[in-house]
């Protein structure tokens, strides 16, 4: 599940029994090779979806860590591309990715903020964000939409993938539910929090929410991801338009 040259057991304990923030500065220097890092067949795969719905102008990476969602946003956006990021330690991550990456795209900028509260006006037309979600409490998505609705040009796009919840009494299922419940108990006896949970984002509940922010929600499947037994797609794009 680990590279040698991932994160050691201690590491990843440290990096559990602090704050969500201090947990990801501490790992960001290893984050890369963890499993934790979008695969680049979702990032693709969203990428491939997005393009014929291009090219954009503005373009801003939620939640962006170390920055992989700058390979989906550079040949998309024709002004600039901005991640944002309340951690650090991620966020020099980022910097450093982008500094030896190939020029002659789109300038390229990284902001310290909460998602929940982004320092932007009405300025981007295509906003993504790739494996955030469950930092967030379900009683924080109002708040994180909002912002995001906030920093988009009228039009502009929030797009985002979600994969389909695993089938109940599977092995994913079990280790999924056992991982909320162990997260829990942490926050329970600890602070502060660490705020990781998987399956605090369900379909129906983020649909809800995005409409009531003022979306105008789509999604679509992601069908270079796959299909599940039943023909349902493994993942859907979902795009949330501003009215």
């Amino acid at each position: 599940m680990f590279s040698p040259q991932g994160p050691t057991v201690r590491e990843l304990a440290v990096q559990a029994l602090s704050s969500t923030r201090r947990g990801y500065d501490l790992l960001a220097p290893s984050f890369d090779v963890t499993p934790f890092r979008t695969p680049d067949r979702i990032l693709g795969a969203v990428a491939a979806e997005l393009g014929p719905r291009g090219p954009f102008g503005a373009g801003l990476d939620v939640c962006c860590g170390t920055g992989a969602g700058l390979a989906v946003l550079s040949p998309l956006c024709r002004e600039r591309v901005t991640g944002v990021d309340f951690s650090v330690g991620m966020l020099a991550r980022a910097r450093q990715a982008a500094a030896r990456a190939p020029g002659g795209g789109p300038a390229v900028d990284w902001v310290q903020a909460d998602a929940r509260a982004l320092p932007f006006r009405g300025g981007y037309d295509l906003a993504v964000s790739f494996g955030a979600f469950g930092h967030f409490l379900p009683a924080e998505r109002p708040a994180l939409f909002s912002s995001v609705h906030a920093a988009l040009r009228p039009g502009g796009c929030f797009a985002f993938p979600i994969t389909a919840p695993p089938r109940p009494g599977s092995r994913s299922y079990w280790s999924l539910l056992g991982f909320d419940a162990a997260m829990r108990v942490r926050n329970t006896l600890r602070r502060p929090p660490f705020v990781m949970y998987y399956r605090t984002f369900p379909f129906s509940g983020v649909l809800a929410d995005l409409r009531r922010c003022g979306f105008a929600v789509e999604s679509v499947p992601l069908t270079a991801l796959g299909t599940l037994p039943d023909g349902a797609p493994r993942a859907r794009l979902l795009l949330a338009r501003r009215r």
